[in-house]
């Protein structure tokens, strides 16, 4: 039995988590006098992480429909794998390492979440790699297979999107309050 906390079955972080959201709420977080510098800069990742996979699910689509040439169609995938693969693993290691022990530290009633997220990380590790082998298998695969290739990586994408989205959410929601909250003493 899954716990509502784990990535593939929650809906959100638990009310006690979102303590300070309720006083940092979502459509007012760019008005904040902190949300320059660090939270600015995380947000931006976020978002760059929605476009690359948008992008590949974009290109596969296209690949599906035939609306794009198969080399065009792997060139641009490999290089947008590369790139999410990449600066995600980079992303996770350096929150974990550096950012959640701070943060964690500000906030010591929100460990729990941080906890939440160190798991959510694991999880997603394990689907980064089935979402490189789907990539892989199409980079490599022949005329006569592609078509089933790109099926499987569409669906890969598909699965991937909701949980990395879910985690993104939640982490934002966790993280960006204790930013704007704290942003003095995580100047130093």
């Amino acid at each position: 039995m899954l716990e509502k906390t784990d990535l593939t079955a929650r809906t959100g972080l638990p009310d006690a988590l979102r303590t300070l959201l309720q006083d940092h709420p979502r459509d007012l977080w760019e008005s904040h006098e902190n949300f320059d510098g660090l939270t600015r800069f995380w947000m931006e990742r976020h978002m760059m992480f929605r476009r690359l996979l948008a992008g590949m699910t974009t290109r596969t689509e296209a690949l599906l429909d035939g609306n794009i040439a198969p080399e065009r169609a792997r060139h641009g995938l490999g290089q947008q794998a590369q790139m999410l693969l990449s600066q995600l693993h980079a992303h996770h290691r350096i929150e974990d390492v550096h950012y959640f022990p701070r943060l964690s530290a500000l906030e010591p009633g929100l460990q729990h979440g941080f906890e939440i997220l160190d798991h959510d990380h694991h999880a997603l590790d394990e689907k980064l790699h089935a979402l490189a082998d789907a990539t892989n298998r199409l980079l490599r695969a022949e005329p006569i297979r592609l078509t089933d290739r790109a099926g499987a990586l569409h669906g890969e994408l598909a699965g991937f999107s909701r949980f990395l989205d879910r985690h993104l959410l939640d982490e934002e929601e966790l993280v960006v309050p204790i930013i704007l909250k704290n942003g003095a003493e995580l100047e130093g």
